[in-house]
């Protein structure tokens, strides 16, 4: 068996990711699916690290517009995160593999604080490290919380999973029928062209960092073992030479 394209990575799942064909909510089946196709990765010797979303559950965005305070409608979809890592979690432990959660919010009788070093250390040992609450500040999303955590733990790649999409089109493909797919663009393109890869944020942090992001469809169950087998899968989206300054 080839070795693994990348020695760390950092798994994006959104909430939506996680519902599978139910309204709202997380499906089990989806969870358990997601578990195994973390574990083939984890088992190849690939250090594991996943931020989760909260789409599912409750949208930030969506409450501030319904009237809610914007800071509140955050701090809300922030503790929402943390109902999706724990399922998560127990879905990965069930398959015998060492999981920690921690969470950019004081919850200490369920996951541990974010700790940077304490963070990389788990991923040395061969634990799968779920980062909950975001950021822990109210104004960025999920997207900016993994663009600033892969670049904190030293990650070599952003896996960026979409919900039935299999990566990145000039336009929605559920909206436009001659939406063109993307196989590979630079950050600075997709800010440019305001694509919709991450938020703006998120993608000028990556573009900083040099942080690669490959976006691709959570539907497809081999998706990620390609991509650590270093195929091409979805798009590839990396910093071209000179953009970062």
């Amino acid at each position: 068996m080839a070795a693994p394209a990348f020695k760390r990575i950092l798994l994006k799942l959104s909430g939506e990711a996680l519902m599978g064909e139910l309204p709202y909510g997380t499906d089990p089946e989806r969870v358990r699916a997601i578990a195994t196709q973390v574990q083939d990765v984890h088992d190849s010797g690939v250090e594991v690290a996943i931020v989760v979303g909260a789409g599912n559950i409750f949208r930030g965005v969506k409450g501030a517009a319904d009237g809610m305070d914007r800071a509140t409608a955050d701090y809300i979809g922030m503790v929402a995160t943390l109902l999706n890592a724990l399922p998560l979690q127990d879905a990965l432990e069930k398959k015998g593999l060492e999981v920690r959660v921690q969470t950019a919010l004081a919850i200490s009788e369920v996951a541990e604080p974010y700790i940077r070093r304490r963070a990389m250390r788990h991923l040395e040992k061969s634990r799968i490290v779920i980062f909950a609450a975001g950021t822990g500040n109210p104004f960025f999303t999920t997207d900016t919380a993994a663009a600033l955590r892969a670049a904190e733990i030293h990650a070599e790649i952003i896996l960026m999973a979409k919900n039935g999409v299999e990566g990145v089109y000039t336009a929605d493909p559920a909206r436009d029928p001659n939406a063109q797919f993307i196989p590979a663009l630079s950050h600075m393109e997709a800010l440019e062209r305001r694509l919709r890869v991450m938020d703006s944020t998120a993608l000028a942090l990556c573009m900083e960092n040099r942080m690669p992001i490959n976006v691709f469809d959570m539907d497809d169950e081999t998706a990620i073992s390609k991509i650590i087998s270093g195929e091409r899968v979805g798009t590839l989206v990396t910093t071209a030479a000179g953009e970062e300054e």
